[in-house]
Order: structure tokens, then C-alpha cells, then sequence
């Protein structure tokens, strides 16, 4: 019996893998887990890289696209100005009201002056402008009037 416990716990000894075995397996996970999480990482830095790329465009082609529409804006020499402000905030801030509206206001320097005017509307033909600011001041605002670029 006693020579039956001794081959048996040979037996383990040799049957069973040994610590090092342990620790080596426990290395290899290990790594496993470092690279998979350093390809996750790189995988989430090339999509961050790839949006800031998108919305740079986006950003391009709405500044773009805004200055086109300022272009055109500064084409229309009629205006129908509803406010005129010293300050440029407080200009930016009644064009705000509008938009809020629906229209599409722009800001415009006055010539020879230190004046903002806020136009919410702009037309190259008079006969336009002159009817638009009188349907604008019985529906909109009384106090609007039209401003002639030169």
C-alpha cells in the first residue's frame, strides 16, 4: 500500500503540468488580452481620425456655401432694413429674432457710417423691393424701410 501511494503521487507529479506551465498560459492570455485591446485602440483612433475628416469637410463646404450666399447677398443693392445698431452683438443678436422667424437676415455695414443694419430681406429690382416693404410693413414690422446700396 505504502508503495501504491508513492507511485501515485508520482504519477502527479508527472501527469500534472507544473507552475511554470501555469504562468506561461497565464502570459500568453495576457498578451492576447494587451493586443486585442491595442488593436481596438487603434481602430478607434483611425474612426475618430476619419470623422474629424468628415466634419472638416462639412465645415469647408458650409463656409463655402455661406460665403456664396454672401456673395449674393452683397449683390442685391435693395434692402429692407429692420433694425440699425451701433453695436455688432446687438445686430447679431435682433438678425437672430428673425431667423428665429423664418427669414434670413443679413448684416450690413452702411457706407460712410458706423452703423449695423439688419436686412431681412435684399432685391436687385426696385419695383420689387418697393412692393415687398410694403407688404413687410403691413404684415411684419411698420418701421422698416429700404436701404439703396450704391
Amino acid at each position: 500500500m505504502r508503495h501504491l501511494s508513492i507511485v501515485l503521487f508520482l504519477g502527479f507529479l508527472f501527469v500534472l503540468p507544473s507552475c511554470k506551465y501555469f504562468k506561461k498560459g497565464e502570459k500568453v492570455r495576457t498578451m492576447a488580452f494587451m493586443k486585442a485591446q491595442a488593436d481596438s485602440m487603434r481602430l478607434a483612433d483611425s474612426l475618430e481620425q476619419v470623422q474629424n475628416r468628415l466634419m472638416d469637410q462639412r465645415a469647408d463646404s458650409g463656409r463655402k456655401a455661406e460665403e456664396e450666399r454672401l456673395a449674393m447677398a452683397a449683390n442685391h443693392k435693395y434692402n429692407i432694413i429692420v433694425g440699425s445698431f451701433l453695436s455688432s452683438e446687438y445686430a447679431s443678436l435682433y438678425a437672430d429674432e428673425y431667423r428665429k422667424e423664418g427669414y434670413d437676415p443679413k448684416i450690413i455695414q452702411m457706407e460712410g457710417s458706423k452703423f449695423n443694419l439688419v436686412s431681412a430681406e435684399a432685391f436687385d429690382s426696385f419695383r420689387k423691393a418697393v412692393d415687398r416693404l410694403s407688404q413687410f410693413q403691413d404684415t411684419v414690422q411698420v418701421e422698416a424701410w429700404m436701404y439703396v446700396k450704391k
